[in-house]
């Protein structure tokens, strides 16, 4: 995220009315308003193929796999966030026609080195406010390294993470595939396989 130069208080408001008109996508924040940074060809190929492989996973479920041009917005938070990845159940989610989503089961976000820190950190907690949320995913561009966070039944969040030559699974939905098949393409990733 880029900060705009203009650090007033926007509400949430004017923000989507203003992201409605905008050329270029912006995240809002408590009130601030950022800039999404711009992706290269690694996140893009990720994003596609687990945009794919998701898709067609759970095609014939009663539920939305959503790409970058759809936001969530996470009220208690007070936030807009465009995650590279997000996956609804919710009938709620399912039949609205408003430009965000409110449930998330499954967010996954791409890292870069620009936004690793903020990914791990405050957009998580963000994020761990919509108690829907089952799954967080962040998906390394540099290296090929998934990490999994997952609520339990107490609701506190597990780390698991996945490297070359194992099978990721994404609980949330019940979906299994070999992590080099969402590494496919991306070039200068080799595979790294846990000892």
């Amino acid at each position: 995220m880029v900060a705009n130069q203009n650090q007033f208080y926007v509400s949430p408001e004017d923000y989507l009315a203003g992201e409605r008109q905008s050329p270029i996508k912006h995240e809002y924040r408590q009130g601030k308003i950022y800039a999404r940074v711009g992706v290269n060809k690694s996140h893009v190929i990720i994003a596609s193929n687990l945009g794919a492989l998701l898709g067609n996973y759970l095609l014939d479920n009663d539920c939305l796999v959503l790409n970058s041009d759809i936001k969530i917005r996470l009220e208690e938070a007070n936030c807009y966030y465009y995650p590279d990845l997000v996956v609804t159940y919710d009938e709620r989610d399912l039949s609205s026609n408003e430009d965000f989503i409110l449930y998330p089961s499954l967010i996954i976000e791409i890292l870069s080195p620009s936004t690793a820190n903020f990914d791990r950190g405050d957009k998580f907690a963000d994020y761990q406010t919509a108690t829907s949320l089952q799954e967080y995913v962040l998906v390394s561009q540099s290296e090929m390294s998934i990490e999994c966070f997952r609520k339990n039944e107490q609701g506190i969040w597990i780390s698991q993470t996945y490297s070359g030559g194992e099978k990721v699974n994404f609980a949330s939905v019940d979906f299994n595939c070999q992590i080099e098949l969402i590494y496919r393409k991306v070039p200068g990733i080799k595979g790294r396989s846990k000892k």
